[in-house]
């Protein structure tokens, strides 16, 4: 229970606070009656028209919303920052007791026509009309926000490892320098919320005074430069690690098998691929001629290689499937293909193992052109006696021909010697023996033996020039797989990391 004195007290103070409240409302009104009376919303605030009002200008950057390079358009969330002194706004305090701070509505008071000049929307002027806020000295803080769009040149020249500076000029649209004085304040990104694909770098700001050729008076501008990089992971995770990949498909061209039947359809494919991402980078990039975006310079690029190894391919092919009856290799190339470049890339021909020890390992021998038919009185008769005896001289190394002429050589070591020509007739010549003198069904065997032994003869002459043409187009695949890939490495890295900031967005954007 309180006591009467303290119940006394207690109601006196809140009569006392009602009072002072109802007082402070019956000054605000009369202010905004005063303040009102002979005010003007179109004439400039000043003491003396001479003068010039200083207005200062700032904003807050809140989000980067969208930058379109296609329409290079910028979009952002933006909070305007205008302060100015108002001398008809002006109160003293001791009048109005407990009105320190008022509010008007931008159309009852005159205010700065501040605009973005490289506005890109429909409606030129994008900010909310907001209240005035002015205290007892006259000072207004004006701050609209709004969603801005303006004009912003998009440099894609190192997409997507650019950084780009986009211009927000403001000024007066009507007020030239001696009537109103912009003056700059640095720009707050202090509730700046972060964008997923720019990262913001910093906002400078410069005031710019422009005289135009019509009058001396100067037109002031403030413009901010708004400086983001362009994040790369999203990219080089959808783009460029799979133009990677794809190129280095298209280094399996030269060790798929020739054989096979599927080296152009490989490198066709790979080129269908480039083709596609290459169309996909067209759909985001600006229609310009300024300027060749990195990322399509590199997928151009690996086009070039992907086009060239098909040519390659395809001379390669035509060296596996040469017809050996259509002409031989030429000197030139069988010193280029097969001696040079075989030895500088480490590679043997197929049985050359083998070959080396019979070539090495001759011994004074006959052959099929050296055969002896006797038709002597010591020779054994059959007991028709109608058959002659027939005898091959070196037959014990006939090995080393064979091993010499084996199709898988590649090359003809010795021909089977003795052999003057294919015309040469396998029977001895001599006073003691002739072709008249034998059964003509003996002839006629000599004959088919000789046929057949020319057709043996040239089926390994065609082998060998086969395999020659063979190992020549291995050699063309081994050393186009080493230069494209050299040329490959060296174009990835000399083209991506041409680029001004790339360690920074590679440590940034996919380390961090």
């Amino acid at each position: 229970p309180y006591s009467r004195g303290s119940r006394q007290k207690d109601l006196a103070l809140s009569f006392a606070f009602l009072l002072v409240v109802s007082l402070q409302g019956e000054h605000q009104r009369r202010l905004y009656k005063d303040l009102m009376a002979n005010y003007k919303p179109l004439e400039r605030p000043v003491f003396n028209d001479t003068h010039s009002l200083t207005v200062k200008f700032s904003f807050s950057l809140m989000q980067i919303m969208d930058v379109d390079e296609k329409n290079q358009v910028l979009t952002t969330n933006i909070w305007l920052q205008l302060y100015w002194n108002d001398y008809y706004l002006q109160w003293n305090q001791s009048d109005y007791p407990g009105v320190t701070k008022v509010r008007f509505p931008d159309s009852q008071i005159w205010k700065p026509d501040i605009l973005l000049y490289n506005s890109a929307d429909e409606r030129f002027d994008a900010t909310f009309h907001t209240n005035v806020l002015v205290n007892s000295s006259g000072y207004c803080s004006y701050l609209p926000p709004g969603i801005f769009k303006s004009t912003c040149y998009i440099d894609v020249r190192w997409f997507p490892f650019d950084v780009q500076r986009c211009d927000l000029k403001f000024g007066s649209w009507t007020y030239g320098g001696w009537s109103l004085d912009l003056q700059m304040v640095e720009a707050d990104i202090t509730g700046y919320i972060a964008n997923g694909e720019w990262d913001l770098v910093e906002v400078p700001g410069r005031r710019n005074e422009r005289f135009y050729d019509c009058c001396k008076e100067p037109y002031p501008d403030v413009t901010f430069t708004v400086v983001m990089r362009r994040r790369t992971l999203y990219y080089g995770l959808n783009l460029l690690i799979p133009c990677v990949l794809i190129s280095t498909l298209a280094l399996l061209v030269f060790l798929l098998p020739a054989d096979s039947g599927e080296k152009i359809s490989l490198g066709i494919t790979v080129l269908l691929s480039l083709t596609v991402f290459m169309l996909l980078v067209a759909e985001i990039m600006p229609a310009t001629s300024d300027s060749v975006p990195l990322i399509a310079e590199y997928f151009a690029t690996t086009m070039v290689i992907v086009g060239l190894s098909v040519i390659a391919t395809v001379l390669v092919l035509q060296y596996h499937h040469h017809d050996p009856d259509g002409s031989k290799m030429p000197k030139w190339t069988r010193v280029i293909l097969l001696n040079w470049c075989a030895w500088f890339l480490r590679m043997k021909r197929p049985g050359e193992e083998r070959v080396r020890p019979a070539c090495h390992n001759k011994h004074p021998r006959g052959s099929l052109c050296s055969m002896d038919v006797s038709a002597s009185a010591t020779a054994p008769h059959t007991t028709n006696g109608n058959m002659l005896y027939i005898g091959f001289r070196g037959l014990e190394s006939m090995h080393y021909a064979a091993a010499a002429t084996s199709p898988d050589s590649g090359v003809l070591c010795s021909r089977l010697g003795g052999c003057g020509g294919e015309d040469e007739v396998l029977l001895p010549t001599g006073p003691t023996s002739s072709v008249g003198s034998l059964e003509p069904d003996l002839a006629k065997i000599l004959d088919e033996v000789r046929y057949i032994a020319k057709r043996f003869r040239d089926q390994d002459e065609d082998e060998s020039v086969c395999n020659e043409w063979k190992f020549a187009a291995s050699v063309i695949d081994r050393l186009c797989l080493m230069a494209f890939s050299l040329f490959t490495i060296l174009c990835t890295i000399g083209i991506l990391m041409s680029a001004p900031n790339f360690v920074e967005a590679i440590s940034k954007d996919f380390f961090n």
